[in-house]
C-alpha cells in the first residue's frame, strides 16, 4: 500500500502554476538570468549567457560560480570573441573551478557556433546536443530557458523534489529515467524556461536535502513523501563506492632572486590537461601496495637540485580518487632548471591556468 495512503493523508496531483507563481515572487536573482518581471518587459535571455551559466554550474555550485560568470563576461562579451580567444587564455580564467574538460569544451564549442551556425546557438534539444560538451541536461536546460521549448530539465534539485512528490523508491541512477517522466508530465507548454528554473530555486531553498520547509513550499499538500513524512529519504542513492587514495611529490622550485616558481605545461589528454603544474611524481595508489617514501619521491625530482621536505602535506579530492602530495622545495638561479617549462613571478601566478591542487602546494611553499 502506498505510504501516503498509509499515513490517511489525501495527496493532490501538482500544479505547475502553483510553481510558477512560487517562481515570480521568490525567484534568485542570478547574473545570467532575466528575471520573471524583465520578461514580462519582453526582456529575453541571452543565449550565450544561459549556455555558459549551465557549463559552469555543472558540477559546480551556484555560489562558485558567479564571480566566474562575470569575469568570462568581461573578457569575452559574445560567443564570437569567446571563439577568437586562445585555449590557454581560456583555461587560465578557468583555474580553480575544477572539471578543465569543461572549459576545453566551452572554447571548442564556441568556435563550432560560429563556424557552423553564424554564431546563433541552434534551438532544438538535439541540434544543441551535436555541438561540443552539450549533453542531455545541458540542451534541455537551453533550450527551454533561452528558447522556451518544453524541454525536460532534470538537475540535482529536480531529482530530490521529483522523487519526493512521487515517492520514487528505485536508488538513483537507475531513478532517472522515472524522475524524467515525471518531470516531462508536469512541465508545462508555457514558460518552460521559469519553471526549470523555477524548480531548481525550489530544490535549492525550500526542499533541501535536510529539514524541507514543506509548509512554505508550492507543492504542500500534493507531496507524497510530504504525506509519509518521508521527505528525507529521497532520493534514494545507491551506497557510495569508496574512493582510493593515491599518494606522490611535488617539487617547487623558487628562484632566488626574485621568488618566480618554475611551472610547467600538462599534456594535452588526461586529467587536467593542458594546465599549469610545478613538477610532480607519478601518484601512486595506496591499495596497490606502491612503496612511497622520500628516497623513491626524489628520484622523481628534477636533477641538479638540493630539495628539502616541507612540514605538511597537501590533500586533494578528484572525482575518482583522493590525491596526497607531499611537497619539496628547492631554491636556485639556474635559468632552465628543468627541460620544459618557464618561470612565473609572484605577480603573475594568479593568472596562471593553475588547479586547486597545485595553488595548494603554492600555498603550503609560503
Amino acid at each position: 500500500m502506498d505510504k501516503a495512503l498509509q499515513s490517511g493523508k489525501t495527496v493532490g496531483r501538482p500544479d505547475a502554476n502553483r510553481l510558477l507563481d512560487w517562481y515570480d515572487r521568490h525567484h534568485r536573482s542570478l547574473p545570467w538570468r532575466v528575471a520573471p518581471p524583465d520578461a514580462r518587459l519582453g526582456v529575453l535571455p541571452d543565449p550565450y549567457q544561459v549556455w555558459l551559466s549551465e557549463i559552469m554550474l555543472q558540477q559546480t555550485t551556484v555560489s562558485a560560480v558567479k564571480d566566474y560568470f562575470t569575469r568570462f563576461v568581461g573578457l569575452w562579451p559574445t560567443v564570437e570573441a569567446l571563439a577568437q580567444a586562445g585555449e590557454d587564455e581560456v583555461l587560465k580564467a578557468w583555474a580553480g573551478l575544477g572539471y578543465y574538460s569543461r572549459a576545453r569544451n566551452l572554447h571548442k564549442c564556441a568556435g563550432v557556433v560560429c563556424e557552423r551556425h553564424a554564431g546563433r546557438f541552434p534551438e532544438t534539444v538535439d541540434a544543441l546536443k551535436a555541438l561540443p560538451g552539450i549533453g542531455d541536461y545541458t540542451a534541455a536546460a537551453i533550450a527551454a530557458i533561452a528558447f522556451d521549448e518544453p524541454a525536460t530539465v532534470v538537475d540535482g534539485n529536480i531529482e530530490r523534489i521529483i522523487s519526493r512528490l512521487c515517492q520514487i523508491e528505485e536508488p538513483l541512477p537507475g531513478a532517472k529515467k522515472p524522475i524524467r517522466i515525471k518531470m516531462a508530465e508536469l512541465t508545462p507548454e508555457s514558460r518552460p524556461g521559469d519553471f526549470a528554473q523555477g524548480m531548481m530555486d525550489l530544490g535549492a531553498s525550500l526542499c533541501s536535502p535536510k529539514k524541507p520547509a514543506c509548509s512554505l513550499c508550492p507543492f504542500t499538500g500534493c507531496c507524497e513523501a510530504e504525506a509519509a513524512g518521508t521527505m528525507e529519504r529521497f532520493p534514494v542513492k545507491a551506497p557510495k563506492k569508496e574512493k582510493p587514495t593515491r599518494r606522490g611529490a611535488a617539487f617547487l622550485i623558487k628562484r632566488q632572486q626574485d621568488g618566480a616558481i618554475w611551472l610547467q605545461k600538462r599534456p594535452d589528454k588526461g586529467l587536467l590537461a593542458s594546465m599549469s603544474q610545478v613538477p610532480t611524481s607519478n601518484w601512486f595508489d595506496k591499495k596497490e601496495g606502491e612503496a612511497f617514501t622520500p628516497d623513491t619521491a626524489l628520484f622523481s625530482a628534477p636533477e641538479g637540485l638540493d630539495f628539502r621536505k616541507r612540514t605538511g602535506q597537501v590533500r586533494h579530492t578528484f572525482t575518482h580518487f583522493h590525491l596526497e602530495l607531499d611537497v619539496y622545495e628547492a631554491d636556485t638561479n639556474r635559468s632552465q632548471p628543468t627541460p620544459d617549462g618557464w618561470w612565473s613571478e609572484p605577480a603573475a601566478l594568479a593568472g596562471e591556468a593553475l588547479p586547486t591542487v597545485f595553488r595548494k602546494v603554492l600555498d603550503l611553499g609560503r
